[in-house]
């Protein structure tokens, strides 16, 4: 006899786990990586070029022996760039540790903000008081369209690769950089050594500014001797710039550590903050490297450059770690703050942790 039992009904098989689907990288984004690497490839040419023999455009051409470390660094310090920019749209830039990409970048951006500064107050003051006069004295230098390629090149990498950075971060740190304030970040058991390395960071800021015009107004002391008589217009306004950098970095940092202003937008001052304490690094960084080792030791004497000048340079790299040191507590501080302030909501709401007046919600995201 065959049963005449109804079938019972099984159990439904358990949910596959899918993972999620990354969002896909908008084109503003892609258009922004692609056109920053294709404005490095005139400069990694013309260095190539350089490394291998062929002195395009140079002024001197048994001077390319002796920069040859110059140039092997200044082509890797472009081909970083590249490597960010596609790190910015491929999908293994999303997985990177977040330092690995922050460091390169906020030094980038440093350098290259800076020449976005720079050069089209170079380009006014040669529209105003004219070409500048050569000096007597002064070797010959490159090419003028090896400078028109080099710092255009520059500009528009610079523009392309800082694009590419804020689309990269606003998607990785959405909350920090569209809902937080800085009246948000903790009163952390740190934050008093926060606010003593800011001020210390302040004082020698101080310092740099002080130098930096000086010089740039015209002074001489504390520079080599040919750098004295073939100091140009176009070193003058670096200096400006690099002074005005060094006081607004810390003028952003004390807003952040002293919680001036509560109700701003925390991407402000971290924007500010973030482009003047690179450049006053990565300059700094560069100039030591480039005038103050035997990379570049000069065969007359009276080029040798004096304390002064490399202590202002190394003041700068201090100053620049140290805004950079305390600015990441203070991040690090409020993202581990976000995620335990997320986590107990979810654990207090269960499924309501999803709604609008949730944390991580519509409201709290359109800043409201």
């Amino acid at each position: 006899m065959t049963s005449t039992l109804p079938l019972l009904p099984t159990a439904p098989a358990a949910p596959t786990a899918v993972p999620p689907v990354p969002a896909p990288v908008g084109r503003v984004r892609t258009v922004a990586a692609w056109t920053a690497v294709a404005a490095t490839v005139p400069y990694l040419t013309l260095k190539l070029l350089w490394l291998t023999g062929h002195p395009v455009g140079a002024g001197d051409a048994e001077a390319m022996d002796d920069l040859w470390l110059l140039n092997l660094l200044t082509f890797g310090m472009d081909a970083i760039a590249v490597v960010l920019a596609f790190a910015f749209v491929r999908p293994w830039g999303r997985r990177a540790p977040a330092g690995l990409l922050a460091f390169p970048m906020w030094v980038a951006t440093g350098l290259l903000g800076t020449i976005l500064v720079a050069l089209p107050l170079f380009l006014l003051s040669s529209l105003v008081l004219g070409p500048e006069a050569a000096r007597p004295g002064s070797d010959e230098g490159p090419s003028g369209w090896v400078f028109t390629v080099v710092y255009g090149g520059f500009a528009v990498q610079g523009l392309a690769l800082i694009t590419g950075f804020l689309l990269y971060a606003r998607e990785r740190w959405a909350g920090l950089l569209r809902r937080d304030r800085i009246g948000d970040l903790p009163h952390s058991p740190t934050l008093t050594t926060q606010r003593a390395f800011a001020c210390v960071a302040a004082l020698l800021a101080a310092g740099v500014a002080a130098a930096r015009l000086y010089w740039a107004f015209g002074g001489a002391a504390g520079l080599p001797v040919t750098w004295q008589e073939q100091r140009g217009r176009s070193v003058a306004i670096m200096d400006a710039v690099t002074a005005v950098m060094a006081v607004t970095a810390v003028a952003a940092l004390l807003v952040l550590v002293f919680r001036r202003r509560p109700e701003w937008r925390l991407r402000g001052p971290l924007a500010v903050l973030w482009t003047a304490a690179g450049s006053v690094f990565a300059w700094g960084s560069w100039q030591l490297v480039a005038f103050g080792t035997s990379v570049t030791a000069p065969a007359d004497p009276r080029a040798a450059v004096p304390g002064l000048l490399p202590l202002v340079e190394s003041v700068q790299v201090v100053t620049g770690l140290l805004v950079l040191a305390v600015g990441a507590v203070a991040l690090v501080e409020r993202a581990a703050a976000g995620a335990v302030r997320d986590t107990a909501w979810a654990a207090a709401t269960g499924p309501a942790a999803g709604t609008p007046e949730a944390p991580g919600g519509a409201d709290v995201e359109s800043g409201k």
